[in-house]
């Protein structure tokens, strides 16, 4: 934890971001499993309006849209992290994301999609704690149809 940090909850009310409620999930795994320090969060699909923001990079989805669905599922992570810690304070370090973005076979900027969900955790938890390592990748689909999923890794302190 950075002793430099407000709060990441005053950073968020700075931004104007209100945390969601945890998602229910879609299939049969659990939203967050816990061992040790390490929180493995499961993948968010982008969501507008409460419905999945559906969409092909490439084909119907431009890439600046792209990055602010994965921005949205920023914040959807964040409010499970918070439900999984208790305390998004504990946060010592976002350790990494990765990112599935449903895009076309010659679209190339599935790193600038995901910079979208990136440059907010950094925003939110500042760059000792908020910087990560990543992974983007392509994919054909996505459930339900989303233009992007995340999941996440976060460590956490005692």
């Amino acid at each position: 934890m950075s002793s430099s940090t407000a709060s990441v909850y005053d950073r968020l009310q700075q931004l104007g971001i209100t945390l969601p409620p945890v998602a229910v999930p879609a299939a049969a795994y659990v939203p967050f499993v816990r061992t040790g320090n390490l929180v493995f969060l499961s993948g968010h699909i982008a969501k507008r309006d409460g419905k999945p923001w559906v969409g092909q990079l490439g084909k119907d989805v431009d890439t600046a849209t792209g990055k602010d669905a994965a921005r949205a599922i920023a914040i959807d992570l964040m409010g499970t992290l918070h439900a999984a810690v208790g305390d998004l304070n504990k946060v010592t370090r976002i350790v990494k994301l990765m990112s599935l973005v449903n895009s076309t076979g010659d679209f190339a900027e599935q790193h600038l999609v995901t910079n979208g969900a990136s440059e907010l955790f950094g925003e939110v938890f500042g760059p000792q704690v908020g910087a990560h390592a990543r992974s983007a990748f392509g994919v054909a689909q996505i459930p339900m149809g989303a233009c992007v999923e995340i999941e996440l890794i976060a460590e956490i302190a005692d």
